[in-house]
């Protein structure tokens, strides 16, 4: 309340552009500051030290630290790995992350994209090109680093949308740049659902982040053995 016990008006929101996925935007950001929290925490972590792997993304990657984050802590927690995923993002928040986040200096071997899912309101084309935008942005930031393109998963929301941009991704893969990893195929139907996700139909849920990483470690690990510890 304001003086007189007036109310103090909210800050009007600003208008969201149209959704153009290789465009960098940050609107959102502006209308909800909090929402790069997260992010911004995970990237102060690494101030003074390298990230060897770097999963980019959005809700579903920053519930790797939710939901996943038992799974996390076993498999990557130890192999310097950032969780660079904010809820909601589309493919052109991704961009602007990367523009702006003082991650230049990280120098990651290995980049996990999966990105696209919110991009809702725009085409299968359209959603590929955003993904390939990040995919060029990385390469582009991290020279040699190699990248595991995760399908957009399975949900209820926009399933056919997503299955078709999927069709276009897997393009991208060249085996030695850049990884396809299908996680569809083990996703199978269960009931209204799928396996691995949630009541939602959309976020996975432990067991889902358990799917992922038993889908990606072995080509991860070829990407980036596995060191033993130092003898004393």
């Amino acid at each position: 309340m304001g003086l007189a016990g007036q109310a103090i008006p909210s800050t009007p929101k600003l208008p969201e552009p149209a959704p153009q996925p290789t465009v960098p935007d940050l609107t959102r950001y502006l209308n909800n500051p909090d929402l790069l929290k997260f992010c911004t925490a995970q990237v102060a972590a690494f101030q003074g030290r390298d990230a060897d792997i770097i999963f980019v993304g959005d809700s579903i990657t920053q519930g790797w630290l939710g939901k996943g984050k038992e799974v996390w802590e076993a498999n990557f927690a130890q192999r310097n790995a950032l969780d660079f995923g904010i809820s909601g993002d589309q493919t052109q928040h991704v961009l602007w992350r990367l523009d702006n986040y003082p991650v230049q200096h990280l120098h990651p071997k290995v980049g996990v994209v999966l990105i696209g899912t919110n991009n809702t309101h725009n085409t299968a084309p359209e959603i590929a090109s955003g993904v390939k935008a990040v995919l060029t942005k990385l390469q582009t930031m991290y020279p040699g680093i190699r990248i595991i393109l995760v399908s957009i998963m399975p949900n209820r929301r926009a399933n056919d949308l997503m299955m078709a941009a999927n069709e276009i991704l897997k393009t991208y893969a060249d085996n030695k740049t850049v990884y396809y990893l299908d996680l569809v195929p083990v996703m199978t139907p269960v009931g209204d659902n799928w396996k691995g996700l949630g009541d939602d139909h959309l976020h996975p849920d432990a067991s889902g982040y358990q799917l992922w990483t038993d889908a990606m470690l072995p080509l991860l690990n070829k990407l980036l053995p596995l060191t033993s510890p130092a003898q004393p």
